[in-house]
């Protein structure tokens, strides 16, 4: 079982920034492929930015050029910088570990887009 703790959300104006985090237990992090997903209200859950173990990226257009994820395997930890945040951007940021078929959630952070 992996455990993920994501941090960071919070209340931020339009065209500002935030930095979101997860954190992972266990010692198989550098394996796994990692993804940030967000759910608006009445929405479907969405990917917004993927990383494989190898350091692949990828991004839907929505936030291409806008969202970067990283990862630092020394610290079990992914990233999801995000800037020129927008109100459409608000929803709740998901961390997701994908070991094989295996896959496995955090809690969910809250990012809200407002002035």
């Amino acid at each position: 079982q992996v455990q993920l703790v994501e941090s960071g959300g919070g209340l931020v104006q339009p065209g500002g920034s935030l930095r979101l985090s997860c954190i992972a237990s266990g010692s198989r992090f550098r394996f796994y492929d990692m993804g940030w997903y967000r759910q608006a209200p009445r929405k479907e859950r969405e990917l917004v930015a993927g990383i494989t173990s190898g350091g692949t990226t990828n991004y839907p257009d929505s936030v291409k050029g806008r969202f970067t994820i990283s990862r630092d395997n020394a610290k079990n930890t992914v990233y999801l910088q995000m800037n020129s945040l927008k109100p459409e951007d608000t929803a709740v940021y998901y961390c997701k570990a994908d070991w094989g078929a295996t896959g496995y959630w955090g809690q969910g952070t809250q990012v809200t887009v407002s002035s």
